[in-house]
């Protein structure tokens, strides 16, 4: 929570992936603490049914249908987020996806151009877009979802993603560290296994579901706002001084 009461009030948050799991979440975390929230994702349909979700709970929303592997989509993207509200504060970089599971050399050209045009140009493309009007404005919070995975690099299931969350981890590092002095910080969060449509998505066994499950000490998968309350804190004033980390969210060390 911020140290300052009604800290988001009034503040801009621009979501991608926030028409479900844990982007939806943090959507209607930040809408509780009174921020305007920009509804970002590929699924035009779910991005204005959480805006609307949001508006019935006395929220400003505004739902953007956005592929966010398109550069001029995630430019018009942030140019309407400020038109709307006048600046954006905080980007939440959610949308990603495995695709689908596979060993190794089963990996195709296809699959692995996918999912790093999602999970790493996506991320690229929403920080380019959204740098120079926080720059302007002397201050920001990026937010990216990268991934356990890459501490293992995902063997027998997804090598791919672990390889294209390993990337957002480093660039996010990166970025955090260009751009420190000028009042930005950015950051990431690296989840175990979360109870949200992704694995269902990604075509996941159950069995390897399971498994996930028992290599998690707490014996049970994070839920959506577990993750959204992590993000409202690292856009807090009470987080001033973190930048460049990520942070294990995995119900104790689950794939380390």
């Amino acid at each position: 929570m911020p140290k300052t009461p009604d800290y988001f009030h009034g503040k801009t948050i621009i979501i991608t992936g926030a028409a479900s799991g844990i982007g939806r979440a943090t959507a209607l975390i930040f809408a509780r603490e009174g921020a305007n929230v920009v509804v970002a994702d590929v699924d035009a349909a779910g991005s204005q049914a959480v805006a609307d979700a949001l508006r019935q709970r006395g929220s400003k929303a505004l739902p953007v249908a956005t592929d966010v592997t398109s550069r001029p989509q995630v430019e018009e993207l942030v140019r309407r987020a400020i038109a709307e509200f006048g600046r954006v504060d905080f980007l939440f970089n959610s949308a990603g996806s495995a695709f689908r599971r596979c060993k190794f050399l089963e990996i195709d050209d296809q699959l692995l151009e996918r999912t790093f045009d999602l999970n790493v140009k996506g991320t690229f493309h929403a920080m380019q877009a959204v740098l120079p009007h926080m720059l302007e404005n002397g201050q920001g919070v990026i937010v990216n979802v990268a991934s356990m995975s890459h501490k293992r690099g995902g063997p027998g299931a997804s090598v791919h993603y672990a390889a294209a969350k390993g990337a957002v981890l480093t660039m996010t590092l990166g970025v955090a560290r260009e751009f420190a002095d000028r009042g930005i910080r950015c950051l990431s969060i690296s989840p175990g296994p979360v109870n949200t449509p992704f694995a269902m998505a990604a075509d996941t066994p159950p069995e390897l579901v399971r498994k996930f499950v028992e290599d998690v000490p707490m014996k049970r998968m994070a839920e959506p706002e577990e993750i959204g309350e992590l993000v409202l804190f690292m856009c807090s004033d009470a987080c001033g001084y973190m930048t460049a980390d990520t942070v294990y969210v995995n119900g104790g060390g689950g794939w380390r």
